[in-house]
């Protein structure tokens, strides 16, 4: 049993949510029939599913499958040919990321994506920058609001480092940390937007066994302690077994199935994709 075992219940749909409260639930996220082209590629063809507002939910598929590119569409990056986004109650497949980010959805990637140079306060630090309002003439003579901002800005940071067990390294460059450290260095800056919607792109990819529960931990908590709606993507299959509340199944770009992580693991037609087995 991973530490992640000994703080969440047993996974499964609505796992330790009661069924009446599981239906009051507000649906966050909707994607509706978005089919994605690149040319004469097809990376994804009319896939639907629901995020649920305090859920983790998680996006797993074979290599190849579109699990990238649909969290690229969810957050802006990429927009569809096809179907649309609903975020919130609003249709927005139309928007940029930045607009998306300041409407609450924040983002990590599967190739680490920090200013190395820089220290993990400063990386986090910039996690804060759409909370900020002060101008850049502000900003340059360090006076008034722009100073008040700051200091309010990297004392919520600190919070966040202190919450991810960060305070050894708050100073060091995360270029000279450890791959495990700096995963969890753009956790925080991602955490640091506040969102409301976290987009986790294989956050345990490359990290040992310790690494990995530690990091389970850390999204579990954050979702807990921060009501932080989760949509990640993971090859890990124990790793989605034990944080997930539902899990989707992508197939060179089509929706495979979409369940609680059991009924999933033991769908014929997943075990035949996922893990290479014929389904009786």
């Amino acid at each position: 049993m991973t530490d992640a075992d000994a703080r969440r219940p047993a996974a499964g749909a609505g796992a330790g949510v009661p069924a009446s409260a599981r239906a009051r639930r507000e649906t966050l996220l909707a994607v509706e029939g978005v089919s994605l082209r690149f040319g004469g590629v097809r990376a994804l063809s009319n896939v639907g599913f629901d995020v649920e507002r305090g859920e983790i939910r998680a996006i797993i598929g074979p290599n190849g499958a579109g699990k990238s590119s649909m969290l690229n569409v969810v957050n802006g990056f990429y927009r569809p040919q096809q179907g649309r986004i609903i975020f919130k109650g609003r249709v927005v497949d139309r928007r940029r990321p930045h607009a998306a980010a300041a409407d609450g959805i924040a983002r990590t990637f599967q190739n680490i994506a920090l200013f190395k140079n820089m220290s993990t306060l400063d990386n986090v630090m910039t996690g804060r920058l759409l909370k900020m309002r002060s101008t850049w003439l502000e900003q340059m003579v360090y006076a008034g609001r722009a100073r008040r901002e700051e200091i309010a800005e990297r004392r919520r940071c600190e919070e966040i480092i202190d919450f991810l067990e960060l305070q050894g390294v708050r100073h060091t460059p995360v270029g000279k940390l450890a791959y495990g450290l700096q995963k969890r260095v753009e956790l925080a800056r991602a955490l640091a937007l506040e969102p409301v919607l976290l987009l986790l792109d294989e956050p345990m990819a490359g990290m040992n066994v310790e690494e990995k529960e530690d990091m389970c931990r850390f999204v579990i908590e954050a979702n807990e302690a921060f009501g932080t709606t989760v949509l990640l993507i993971e090859h890990d299959m124990s790793v989605v077994m034990d944080i997930s509340d539902r899990v989707v199944v992508l197939d060179h770009g089509e929706l495979l199935a979409d369940g609680a992580p059991a009924a999933v693991k033991s769908d014929p037609a997943v075990v035949a994709a996922y893990l290479g087995v014929a389904a009786g």
